[in-house]
């Protein structure tokens, strides 16, 4: 695999469809690059509604954790700059760019045109398909890395690089290596979401 700057990242959400109310409650991304960590981001987001029973069984985070958080809007244009020319990693990436874009298009932002995506859950599939389930926590114990705290955004994006690193090394070994080749077979489309239209002076 060409050595790229490759940003892995996770969100951690209210529920599953920002389009209908849902909002991030935290974000992380590293900077990944030859195998080691070069840069992190990482901030819990206030989504200014109350969280659900549900939410907060899953992730384990609270409303107290939030009070005081930065909203979205303060928060991702940072993203935007953290991952520059990057290529964004994820496990199941779609669902994380779906609320990353919808949110930036609340603030008249998006990530850059050209920014590639690669989903970790689609390079186990296809390398790995005599697997039953590609759960991140299941893929992590089968190569045999150290599993930790899993639904908070920040364990879950070191051990969705760790996992990145062992599926390209499969990759190579089925003569997978080039930039392109990894995005025509584990790229996703980013979501487009119409960027709406915000007061003067509501920008920063």
């Amino acid at each position: 695999m060409q050595h790229l700057e490759y940003i892995v990242m996770d969100v951690e959400t209210t529920g599953l469809y920002p389009d209908k109310g849902d909002r991030i409650l935290e974000i992380a991304a590293i900077k990944w690059t030859n195998g080691k960590i070069k840069g992190e981001f990482h901030s819990m987001i206030n989504p200014q509604r109350p969280l659900s029973f549900e939410a907060q069984r899953i992730n384990h985070i609270t409303d107290d954790m939030i009070k005081g958080a930065p909203v979205s809007s303060e928060i991702l244009p940072q993203l935007i700059e953290f991952v520059g020319g990057g290529c964004v990693v994820g496990h199941n990436i779609k669902f994380d760019l779906n609320f990353i874009c919808y949110e930036l298009s609340k603030c008249s932002r998006k990530l850059r045109d050209e920014t590639p995506s690669l989903d970790t859950l689609k390079m186990a599939r296809y390398l790995m398909p005599h697997l039953k389930t590609f759960k991140l926590s299941v893929l992590a114990q089968y190569f045999g890395i150290p599993l930790g705290e899993t639904h908070r955004a920040l364990a879950d994006v070191k051990l969705t690089a760790d996992l990145f690193g062992r599926l390209a090394e499969i990759a190579g070994e089925q003569n997978i290596s080039t930039a392109s080749e990894f995005v025509k077979l584990f790229g996703v489309d980013k979501p487009k979401f119409a960027m709406q239209c915000v007061e003067q002076g509501s920008l920063f």
